[in-house]
C-alpha cells in the first residue's frame, strides 16, 4: 500500500507540523485518523477502512499521462502528490459496515488555481468511468459553460486517446464530445448550463462551483443520482466573489464540520487556504494555500502575483480569491470579510431584554428583500455591538424562479431566517407588527427610516408613540456611520452572529468614494443585495449621534468606549 502509506505520511508531517497547513487541513487529517481508530474499536461504528479500494483509484489515476506541460512533452504519467492522495484517494477506502458501499459520496476539493485540479478531477472521472466496477456508469463533467466544463472532460479525453491498453482493455470508444463502452452502455461526457432530468450519474463533476449563478446543476446530479448505490459528486473549485452563493454555503458548512459544529457524514473535504489571522502578504500564506507550490505552479510565479497584489488595489482581489482561496464579496469590496467573520459572539435577542436599541428600516422596494435591523450598543461592561435582523420577502420570490436569488433564498426560508408574506409584495402589516414585539421588549430609542417607499408606515407607527427618524440615503448621512461600522469590525466589536444574511449582503457592498474622502454603499449589480448593511448604517448612524450629543443619560452613564 505505497500510495495510502504517502497520503498516512503526509497526514503525520501535517500534524506534527513538518508540513505547513492551515487549520481545516490539519481537522480533516485528524479526521480521518480518529475514525481510523474507531473504526478499529469499536465494533458498532457504522464505518471501517479498506486500504486497497484507496491504493487502487491511486494506482489508476497514475498509469494516465499527462496531457499538458513539461511533463506531457516527455510522455510522462502522472505521480500524484501525497496531499493529492488524502485529498482523492483516501475517501474512497471508507466504506460502509453495513453494505460494503462507499461511505464518503460528495468529495470538495477546495484549492486555489494551478494546484493540478484539472488533472485530480480527470483522473478520478476516467476511473469512474471503466474502472469502479459500475454497470452502465453515467460520469458527467459539469460547468456553467461549454469552455469550463471542457476543461475537465478534455483532459480526460486525451488521457484516454493516449493509452492504448486502456482504451482497448475496457472497449472505450472515444467520439468528438463523449467517451462511451458499448458493452454495458457506460459514457462520459461534458455538460453545460441547466441540464434536463433523465441522467443518473455514477459521477458527476462540478468544475468551479463558485462560478455557478445558481445550484441547478448540481442539484439535477444530486437528484439523479438516487438510482446509485454509491456515486461519487466531486466539487473542485477554487474560492470566488458570491458568498451566500450554492459554492460558499457548502465550503461554510464543510468548515462547521470539521469544526465538530455539525454532522455530515457523507461529505469529503478538504480546504486548502490561508488561516483567518495570516499576513496574506507573507511566504506562509501562500505555502497554505498552494499544496502544489514548486510542482505545478512555482513560488516565484505566486510571489509576483503577490507583489503585484501589494501596489494594486485592483489586482489585491484577485490575487488572494484565485491564489489564496479567500472569498472576496465584490470585486472591489468594501469590508474585509476575513474580519468580519472573526466578530466576537453575539448575544441572542432574549438576554437583550431591557437594553437600548437603534432600529435602521430599509423599505427601498415592495417586490424583493426589506431588512430592519436592530443594533444594541455597548452597555455596561458589554464592549460588543450585537446586531440582529429581520428580513422580509414576498413569498413569490420563493415560490417562482424569478432571479438568480431565488436558490439562496430557499436555502434561507429552509432554515427559517426569512419572513415571508403572501403575494407579490411586501406586507407592511407584517414589519408593523414587529416593530411593535421590539418596542416592547427593548429600549427603542429610534427607528431610522427612508422615506422612499416609508412615509407612510412610520406615520402610522408614530401615532402609536414609537420615534420614527427621517434617514435620507445620502453621503452626508451615511459616509461616518459607514466608516465608523468599518472600524468596529476591524476592532471585532461588532456582533453579528455570522447571519448567512447579513454576511453575504456585506460581502456585496462597494464603496463609492468621492473627493472628500466620504464613503456611500454601492453594489455591483442589482441582484447584489445590501439592505441590511444599509439598515445597519442607519442604524448606527442614529446610535452616534445620540453618543455623541449625550441626549440619552443611562445610555451614557452605562456606555464604554474603548
Amino acid at each position: 500500500m505505497i500510495n495510502v502509506q504517502k497520503a498516512l505520511d503526509y497526514i503525520q508531517g501535517v500534524l506534527s507540523g513538518e508540513i505547513v497547513a492551515n487549520k481545516y487541513i490539519k481537522l480533516a487529517c485528524q479526521k480521518h485518523l480518529d475514525d481510523l481508530q474507531k473504526s478499529e474499536t469499536d465494533p458498532d461504528y457504522p464505518y471501517y477502512f479498506d486500504a486497497a479500494k484507496a491504493e487502487k483509484v491511486a494506482k489508476f489515476i497514475q498509469l494516465l499521462p499527462h496531457t499538458k506541460g513539461k511533463w506531457a512533452s516527455k510522455g510522462e504519467k502522472i505521480t500524484l502528490e501525497p496531499w493529492q492522495i488524502f485529498a482523492c484517494c483516501l475517501p474512497f477506502g471508507w466504506l460502509k459496515r453495513a453494505t460494503g458501499y462507499r461511505r464518503y459520496t460528495k468529495l470538495l476539493i477546495f484549492v486555489c488555481r494551478k494546484n493540478g485540479k484539472s488533472a485530480i478531477a480527470a483522473g478520478v472521472g476516467n476511473y469512474m468511468f471503466c474502472a469502479d466496477g459500475e454497470f452502465g456508469a453515467e460520469v458527467y463533467s459539469g460547468a456553467t459553460t461549454e469552455k469550463q466544463a471542457w476543461e475537465v472532460f478534455r483532459p480526460a479525453k486525451i488521457m484516454v486517446e493516449r493509452t492504448l491498453q486502456l482504451k482497448d482493455y475496457f472497449g472505450i470508444e472515444v467520439n468528438a464530445s463523449n467517451m462511451a463502452r458499448p458493452a454495458d452502455g457506460s459514457r462520459f461526457e461534458p455538460i453545460i448550463g441547466k441540464p434536463g432530468d433523465g441522467s443518473s450519474p455514477s459521477c458527476a463533476i462540478i468544475d468551479e462551483y463558485h462560478e455557478h449563478k445558481n445550484n441547478d446543476l448540481y442539484d439535477t446530479m444530486e437528484t439523479g443520482m438516487g438510482a446509485r448505490e454509491q456515486p461519487i459528486m466531486l466539487v473542485i473549485t477554487t474560492a470566488g466573489s458570491s458568498i451566500g452563493g450554492a459554492c460558499h454555503q457548502m465550503v461554510r458548512d464543510a468548515e462547521r464540520m470539521l469544526d465538530g459544529a455539525i454532522d455530515i457524514p457523507d461529505l469529503w473535504a478538504v480546504l486548502y487556504g490561508m488561516d483567518k489571522d495570516d499576513d496574506w502578504t507573507s511566504d506562509i500564506a501562500l505555502k497554505k494555500a498552494n499544496p502544489n507550490m514548486d510542482i505545478s505552479v512555482s513560488a516565484e510565479f505566486l510571489q509576483a502575483r503577490q507583489r503585484d497584489a501589494k501596489m494594486s488595489a485592483a489586482k489585491q482581489a484577485i490575487f488572494r480569491t484565485k491564489h489564496l482561496n479567500e472569498w472576496v464579496g465584490a470585486k472591489n469590496a468594501w469590508l474585509n470579510m476575513a474580519k468580519w467573520a472573526m466578530a466576537p459572539e453575539r448575544l441572542p435577542l432574549s438576554a437583550l431584554t431591557g437594553r437600548p436599541c437603534f432600529i435602521g428600516l430599509d423599505l427601498a422596494t415592495k417586490i424583493d428583500m426589506v431588512a430592519l435591523v436592530l443594533l444594541f450598543p455597548p452597555y455596561g461592561d458589554d464592549k460588543r455591538y450585537h446586531v440582529h435582523g429581520r428580513y422580509y420577502l414576498p413569498d413569490s420570490r420563493v415560490i417562482e424562479e424569478l432571479d438568480s436569488n431565488t436558490d439562496r433564498y430557499r436555502a434561507w426560508d429552509k432554515e427559517g431566517l426569512l419572513s415571508l408574506t403572501m403575494g407579490e409584495v411586501i406586507d407592511f402589516d407584517a414589519i408593523k407588527d414587529d416593530l411593535r414585539e421590539f418596542y416592547g421588549r427593548f429600549d427603542v430609542r429610534e427607528v431610522a427610516y427612508d422615506p422612499w417607499q416609508a412615509t407612510q408606515l412610520a406615520q402610522e407607527m408614530e401615532k402609536e408613540g414609537m420615534v420614527m427618524v427621517e434617514l435620507r440615503h445620502t453621503v452626508q448621512n451615511l459616509s461616518e456611520p459607514m466608516k465608523e461600522l468599518e472600524a468596529l469590525i476591524l476592532q471585532q466589536r461588532i456582533a453579528h452572529g455570522d447571519c448567512p444574511i447579513l454576511s453575504w449582503q456585506a460581502s456585496n457592498v462597494v464603496a463609492k468614494i468621492d473627493a472628500k474622502d466620504n464613503i456611500y454603499p454601492n453594489k455591483e449589480r442589482s441582484e447584489n443585495k445590501i439592505d441590511g448593511i444599509v439598515a445597519l448604517i442607519m442604524a448606527m448612524g442614529r446610535a452616534n449621534v445620540h453618543q455623541h450629543m449625550g441626549n440619552i443619560d443611562d445610555f451614557l452613564d452605562n456606555i464604554i468606549i474603548g
